[in-house]
């Protein structure tokens, strides 16, 4: 999947839409203090009255929420083992394949106690499946005035949706009938649904058919995906966020070229990998760019630096990451050009600039001491004052 096709259903996710519906909805409560299932309930999600379906529409809006690779993480199933009766995959298959709403609660019900299996929460859990199809308008390639619903592509899901209980806090309130004030008397948990902890969807979608050896799972912070719950709940394989992405993108040109840089080398790095993004997803609408080692020695080398071939970055590779195969995500390497992504720390101050103008900062030697200096069109301003003018000469 890529994001364009996350944005697509996201926003399905909504009241009165035909391009979205959702048919089962099946509850599972699981008490923090034994980490057993306390209570389970299925419905027809068009039973549930419309102020629980704005609820969990918005809920599971926000499952699907982030960036991939940082919050969102396509993950490979692991091959299935012959004796192996519970695997993720086969399970969540199953549930779609199946018409008699019994046998996908089963299923659905054993993901739910993988979930628990030996991991102990903090808070008790509400775990929120459900069951319905994705429709995607085709694209007409004539000139005949049709409405673009007449074709769709149609793909049935399953989402889940994990979300902690609170305690209803402590309050005062004035009961009219008595005249009087009083504490409340609340026992019940209250769901929040406003901040999901986990979830995932199946099947990922590709060209707009369903890829079923893949899962979208989501994480509840950035960057911090839950590896024992990818590998045990999940039955996924390994998988790399986009911080790691860089941080191997980093360490590699470290190996190829050294571990100093000038900005102006950086930043040509930075433009013709965004360069090639761009010119790539013009080429194939929805298309991942990657940079393979091939990709990296050319983008080095157009960047200004000498003495830079394929053989090099793939020994970089192998050393860095043990895998001159291995792609990296053109999107995980770049800084965000639309915010001022790239930070400079030093003693006396911290920077923040945008990578475009990563091109106007220097460090420099003035008088033997190291300074950055920032190329700027207009006056700086402090505290409402404008600052003056100095020349700098050395001695």
């Amino acid at each position: 999947m890529n994001q364009k096709d996350i944005a697509a259903i996201r926003k399905q996710f909504k009241l009165n839409t035909d391009l979205l519906t959702i048919n089962d909805i099946y509850k599972v409560y699981i008490r923090q203090e034994t980490s057993e299932i306390y209570h389970e309930e299925h419905q027809s999600f068009s039973l549930l009255d419309i102020e629980q379906q704005e609820l969990f529409l918005a809920n599971f809006k926000k499952v699907l929420g982030g960036k991939l690779g940082v919050k969102l993480f396509e993950v490979r199933f692991q091959s299935q083992a012959e004796e192996q009766t519970d695997h993720t995959q086969q399970l969540l298959y199953d549930g779609l394949d199946t018409k008699e709403v019994g046998d996908w609660k089963a299923n659905m019900q054993r993901i739910a106690q993988k979930m628990v299996e030996d991991v102990q929460y903090e808070k008790d859990l509400v775990i929120t499946f459900i069951r319905g199809d994705y429709f995607k308008p085709t694209k007409r390639q004539s000139d005949e005035v049709v409405s673009d619903r007449d074709e769709v592509y149609t793909t049935p899901f399953i989402l889940c949706s994990m979300n902690q209980t609170e305690r209803p806090k402590r309050s005062l309130v004035f009961d009219f009938t008595e005249r009087e004030f009083k504490s409340p008397i609340m026992l019940d948990s209250i769901i929040n649904l406003t901040s999901p902890i986990g979830g995932f969807l199946f099947p990922c979608f590709t060209d707009n058919a369903a890829d079923v050896n893949n899962i979208l799972y989501a994480a509840s912070k950035a960057n911090k995906p839950d590896f024992e719950f990818i590998k045990n709940v999940l039955d996924g394989e390994e998988i790399m966020t986009a911080e790691d992405d860089k941080a191997v993108f980093e360490e590699i040109v470290k190996e190829v070229i050294g571990d100093q840089v000038n900005t102006q080398t950086l930043a040509s790095v930075y433009d013709e990998i965004k360069r090639m993004m761009e010119v790539e997803e013009e080429e194939e609408e929805g298309f991942v760019p990657i940079l393979d080692t091939v990709e990296v020695a050319r983008v080095l080398r157009v960047s200004g630096m000498e003495d830079v071939d394929t053989e090099k970055v793939e020994i970089a590779f192998k050393k860095v990451i043990d895998d001159d195969t291995y792609e990296l995500k053109a999107s995980h390497v770049v800084p965000s050009y639309t915010s001022k992504s790239i930070k400079i720390n030093t003693k006396v101050a911290n920077i923040a600039i945008s990578p475009q103008d990563l091109k106007y900062v220097k460090q420099v030697n003035v008088n033997g001491k190291r300074c950055i200096l920032i190329e700027v069109e207009e006056d700086a301003m402090i505290e409402g004052f404008t600052l003056l003018e100095e020349e700098l000469l050395e001695s």
